[in-house]
């Protein structure tokens, strides 16, 4: 991947989510929703704060993370679609 976010941005490929309900129906392609977990595949340097400080991401390349339905702007790169967010479009980061 040839990209590199700036600022407090982040790249995330999303993950798939589970194509068979709790109770064992199987869902079509076309009546699922995207994905809103995700895999943080890089991450910018830092929000400059008005001080001249940089204030440093909380994510890390690697992490799974949960972000907003309609957050982000989707890219394609090398063929993949990816998604870039602003930090403050994650939610949470999926621990264990």
């Amino acid at each position: 991947m040839n990209l590199r976010p700036l600022h407090d941005r982040v790249i995330v490929r999303r993950l798939e989510e589970e194509t068979t309900s709790a109770g064992g129906i199987v869902i079509p392609d076309n009546a699922k929703e995207k994905p809103s977990r995700g895999e943080v595949l890089a991450v910018g340097n830092g929000k400059p704060l008005d001080s001249g400080e940089v204030r440093a991401v909380d994510v890390k390349v690697g992490d799974k993370v949960l972000f907003g339905k309609y957050a982000g702007t989707e890219v394609k790169a090398d063929g993949e679609e990816l998604l870039v967010l602003r930090e403050d479009d994650i939610m949470a980061v999926i621990e264990g």
